[in-house]
């Protein structure tokens, strides 16, 4: 009786475990997004600086969303202040004292005459690590992509990473909440209000096919870089948020009224607000 009272009992714990851990583990905390940030001087380097210093204490983390150090327009006799630059980086990230998350961007690839469709990511990987990745904090999942590989001359996510994808949505409960940061984006409408038409670069190429393998998850929130335009996109539930850029203008104030920021993310439980800090 003791033994079949025990049983009952483990699997009404398995039965409530399953379906709602996550979402009654889930916490509060606050994060910051930085993409599209441009380095490629002593000045810029500095500005950048200058922002980490400025976040607000109380955030639990710093992320980018790619386009870290502008790489891919050096000649090969220059590379070494590419790799200069992404350590000077990586120095500035780790005196904030906060943990941090990093993104690669089309401007992290090495330069196109020197890329082999295997080499490209080397130096970003040489200082940072992982293109793609997952980890968790606070009961909330966050899933980082590389969505500047190239296939068919497009922008995509791979089939070995997508591969990867699925293992890690496989091991992800139903309903633990998830973050999705990804340089180029699935959604935005950049070429049709900027040049009124619609066109490949918009997106990454298979950015349907990726986002269709969370049909079952409860993605909540997708973060994107790569158009320097600030955008807010709502589809299925998923807030898609284009997070403008650090540099704006490519250093040279406003782009199309966006000016320089970053977004600051506060997460309540299972929910989240937003604000584009100028």
């Amino acid at each position: 009786m003791v033994m079949r009272t025990f049983k009952i009992l483990l699997a009404v714990a398995l039965l409530f475990g399953t379906g709602t851990a996550h979402l009654l583990h889930a916490q509060s905390f606050k994060f910051g997004f930085l993409t599209d940030i441009h380095i490629h001087s002593d000045s810029t380097l500095m500005a950048v600086k200058k922002r980490l210093d400025k976040l607000p204490k109380n955030l639990d983390f710093i992320m980018t969303g790619g386009d870290n150090v502008d790489i891919d327009y050096l000649k090969q006799e220059d590379i070494h202040r590419g790799e200069e630059r992404l350590k000077q980086l990586k120095s500035i990230l780790d005196s904030a004292n906060k943990p941090y998350h990093v993104a690669i961007g089309n401007h992290d690839r090495l330069p196109g005459a020197l890329r082999n469709g295997i080499n490209d990511f080397q130096l970003f990987e040489s200082v940072f690590g992982k293109t793609y990745y997952a980890f968790e904090h606070k009961g909330w999942k966050f899933i980082v992509l590389n969505s500047v590989e190239v296939e068919n001359n497009q922008y995509a996510v791979k089939a070995p990473q997508v591969e990867w994808l699925k293992n890690v949505l496989r091991e992800t409960p139903a309903d633990q909440p998830i973050v999705i940061v990804s340089h180029v984006p699935f959604l935005s409408v950049y070429y049709p209000v900027l040049e009124g038409r619609y066109t490949s670069a918009d997106t990454f190429s298979n950015q349907k096919q990726v986002f269709d393998l969370f049909e079952n998850h409860n993605l909540k929130l997708v973060l994107q870089g790569h158009m320097h335009l600030y955008e807010e996109i709502k589809v299925k539930g998923v807030q898609f948020i284009t997070a403008g850029a650090v540099s704006g203008n490519w250093w040279n104030g406003a782009f199309h009224g966006t000016e320089p920021g970053h977004l600051e993310i506060e997460v309540s439980e299972n929910s989240f607000t937003w604000n584009y800090i100028k």
